[in-house]
């Protein structure tokens, strides 16, 4: 098998160290490029060289959900096709790791590549659906290039949360859940739309949603993770099917505490719910659209402030290694 290793060598968990013995244990088992990655952006092009080359079976990403992202969007760069792309393969570097844990990967990178070999000997593989964004047409943002998602997006509130954690790492903070939630609480405290939204979703056949304060598209379950802790945003959002969306209409002090002790206690049978909560389940095609700018992230990647953005849940994308 032939295989490109795409690793990110500033990835929160994995030393130096920790990256040559898997390298030279993935190696053992195939012909093994490895390239470190050197700018933002550098994990795309080499996914997307992987695609158009014709001599890479298999992309191993070694970093967190960044890295997986960056290497999915150059997989996909000429759109999905799970028969003649190469496959991928996860081993998680970052500090949550949600599309790999989501895949029932090991969260630990040594005990991942042991997973993965054992996977690839007994061919072992599976064909996942992502979720893709684009601009909405008719809008300001239809110009706006498309890309892929593996696990989640959001528009709003949640996504000036990430915008905010990103500001910190900048400033040379590291990545940890702490840093998520002491940001959560800045950002809602300065929220200044919390009890009347400003996003409205449209989807074919159905009546608007409207005045959203929060937007959680997902791909999977769960949405994210507060250290070990699951947490269900929407729970019967899968692989296998199209997107979810959890949407919350008001973040008011008692909204907030409400629905943040029904995340922290939910579960694969029950999320989020309740008066100013709504919950769709495997949507293909809907459009999220915002009065005014508002900050947009996915995957965990803060992406700038948009005004609309167009979702599009799709089946069978892409095959990993499990």
């Amino acid at each position: 098998m032939r295989a490109l290793l795409v690793a990110n060598p500033a990835a929160t968990t994995t030393s130096a160290r920790v990256r040559d013995v898997l390298i030279h244990a993935l190696a053992s088992e195939m012909k093994l490029e490895a390239v470190t990655t050197e700018y933002r952006g550098h994990a795309r092009d080499l996914g997307r060289r992987a695609a158009q080359g014709g001599d890479v079976d298999l992309v191993v990403a070694l970093g967190g959900d960044g890295t997986v992202n960056e290497v999915v969007n150059g997989l996909l760069h000429e759109g999905p096709d799970p028969d003649r792309l190469p496959g991928l393969a996860v081993v998680p570097g970052g500090s949550t790791n949600v599309f790999a844990r989501a895949l029932g990967l090991p969260n630990d990178a040594v005990e991942a590549t042991g997973a993965l070999l054992d996977a690839l000997r007994e061919r072992r593989e599976r064909t996942v659906g992502l979720g893709l964004a684009s601009g909405a047409p008719g809008t300001e943002d239809e110009s706006v290039p498309e890309r892929w998602f593996t696990f989640c997006a959001g528009f709003g509130f949640d996504a000036g949360v990430v915008g905010r954690v990103e500001q910190q790492r900048e400033r040379g903070k590291r990545s940890t859940h702490a840093l998520y939630v002491r940001q959560l609480l800045r950002q809602f405290l300065e929220e200044p739309n919390r009890r009347h939204g400003m996003v409205t979703l449209e989807r074919p056949g159905a009546d608007p949603v409207t005045d959203l304060v929060l937007s959680i598209v997902c791909n999977t379950s769960p949405w994210t993770y507060l250290g070990n802790r699951p947490l269900y945003a929407s729970p019967e959002a899968s692989f296998d099917t199209a997107l979810d969306v959890l949407g919350l209409s008001r973040l008011s002090t008692p909204a907030i505490a409400r629905y943040a002790t029904q995340l922290l206690t939910s579960s694969p049978e029950r999320g989020p719910h309740g008066k100013h909560a709504v919950s769709l389940h495997d949507l293909t095609d809907f459009t999220l659209h915002s009065k005014a700018p508002l900050p947009f992230q996915m995957d965990g990647d803060h992406l700038g402030l948009r005004t609309s953005v167009r979702f599009t849940g799709v089946r069978r994308a892409l095959r990993v290694i499990v």
